[in-house]
This record gives structure tokens, sequence and C-alpha cells, in this order.
């Protein structure tokens, strides 16, 4: 927008000035990038990648010629178009973030996003022998392999936050999972740190601030680490599987972020050639079920 003078205004709302240009160019990177069966469109026919404008302009509500001046710089978009734009294209938040920098708008501080993104889901195909879960920045569980299953430590009490990775660490522990005082203490820092980044970033998710606050009544031990968090020295620790034949299994369990969807990956790994791997081995030997569980408060589904 320009003045009588010709000096450009800011709409109200924005952070900065930012070329349209960029904005432009940016959806129009991600439209093209966006695969149509993602977003529940027909795949054939096809001569071009991606979504064609009309198509993003018809599930994200508006004409294909103002997604082409979009596209083109010569017109700039509101916070609701930003928003409508990102999840036409399902972006992720690290997607929708940018689309909002470069508009000049800062990104509407939501809920925590739950969804499973392409990323995870490869990482959960492709190391289908692994016991593997995803969480979400809350450290609910969204979805997990078979071989996670297997390990049969996940019990469902009935909680409220069944599914939460740090819940059941210090509000409703694991019968079937054993750590050392080391070790738990990692595991408890992880947790903490975890949720206060989160809260950080969603201060509006009600479900994420609600839980926190019943944990800090719950657990003095998750109160005093809220109160004086502990640096993180690094982001694993190892835990014993108790298996129901009364056998059981160490494992080393390590976080992994997956920035574009906001997830994070834990992978249980044994030492090499150790009597866990070989135990692991026939564990997993015996899977069978998909690669990819998704999970929620009442369980697997």
């Amino acid at each position: 927008m320009r003045s009588s003078d010709g000096d450009e205004q800011r709409l109200p709302g924005q952070t900065g000035a930012v070329a349209g240009q960029d904005f432009g160019a940016a959806v129009r990177q991600l439209r093209e990038g966006t695969d149509p069966g993602a977003v529940g469109l027909p795949v054939g026919g096809r001569r071009v990648p991606g979504l064609r404008r009309e198509e993003l302009g018809e599930l994200a509500g508006m004409s294909a010629d103002y997604v082409r001046r979009l596209e083109q710089g010569r017109s700039h978009p509101s916070a609701g178009v930003v928003r409508a734009i990102a999840r036409a294209l399902r972006a992720s938040r690290a997607d929708y973030e940018r689309l909002c920098a470069l508009a000049g708008y800062a990104a509407a501080d939501g809920a925590v996003p739950t969804d499973l993104g392409p990323g995870a889901t490869r990482l959960l195909e492709r190391f289908a022998d692994t016991p593997m879960i995803v969480t979400d920045a809350a450290m609910n569980v969204v979805a997990v392999n078979s071989g996670f299953l297997a390990l049969e430590h996940w019990d469902l009490p009935g909680e409220r936050w069944d599914w939460n990775v740090a819940w059941r660490i210090f509000c409703h522990p694991f019968a079937a999972f054993q750590q050392s005082d080391a070790d738990a203490t990692a595991h408890e820092v992880i947790q903490v740190a975890q949720l206060r980044a989160a809260l950080l970033r969603y201060p509006g998710d009600a479900a994420l601030a609600g839980m926190v606050d019943e944990m800090r009544a719950r657990s003095r031990r998750f109160d005093a680490l809220w109160r004086a968090p502990r640096p993180v020295v690094a982001y694993e620790s190892s835990a014993r599987f108790v298996q129901s034949d009364g056998d059981s299994l160490t494992l080393a369990g390590n976080l992994i972020a997956i920035p574009g969807d906001d997830l994070a990956a834990v992978m249980l790994t044994a030492a090499p050639g150790s009597r866990d791997a070989a135990r692991l081995g026939e564990v997993l030997g015996a899977v069978e079920g998909p690669a990819v569980i998704r999970v929620g408060q009442s369980g697997p589904g």
C-alpha cells in the first residue's frame, strides 16, 4: 500500500516491510512442490509439477487471478490470506512461519501441530526394524511403529494424557520401563526442556498450558525442574524394558528433531553385538504389523 506521496505504508499487524516478490516466489515454490494427492486432488494428466493456480485458489478460497497477482508481487496478502494459503497447501509450521515473515506478519500462536508429516512418515517406514516413536512439540506421541509396540511397556492406565511422554515419566511411570538414577535424571531434564520450548513457541495452546500446570501440581520433581531447569547435555538416555515373559533388554533412546513438521523421533537401539541386540532381534523378528501406527488418547488406531 502506498500513500499519496508514494511512500510505502505498513499494513496493520505487520512486523516489517518485505518485498512482495519474495513472498510470491515462496508461494509459487510451495505450490509447485505440493503433491496434488496429498491435498485430495487427482494426480494424473498433469504436464507440470505441483498444483495449478486455479487449484490453489479453490482450496484457499480465492481466485486464480489473485493467486497470480500474489505470486507476481502485485498484491499484498492479509494475515488471513497467508493462513489460508498455508492451510490449503498443508504447509509445515516452518513453511507457514516463513510465509508470515515474508509477508511481514508474526505467525499466529495457535495449537501445537500434531499432523504426521511426510518426513516423519518416511522415517518410520525406512527404519521399520528399529523401535521408534514420533512426538509433537509437546511430547504427545502421534505415531509409533510395530517394533515399538513389541517392547510391551506402554500401558494405558486411563489418564487424560496417557500418550504424553513427559506426563508418563513424571506422573504415571511405566512399570516395565526402568532406568538408573543418571539416565532417569537425563530423561527428565530432556522432557522439561522440550515442554518449556513448546510453551514459548505455542503460548496460545491451552491444552499444553493446562497439562504443564497439572504436572507441576502432581509432581514435585517436575515442579522443581520447571522452576530451576538444567541444561540438556545430550538428547539421549538408556532404559531397561521388561518383557511379559520376564526377560528384558536395555536400549538407548535418541531424540531426533524433524524441524519441518515440528515433530521429533525417538529411536531405540541396542549396543552392537550385545546380548540386548540379539534379544531385540528376536523381539522384532516376531513382529507383524504396519510400519506406521497412528496413536491418540484412546490408544493405537
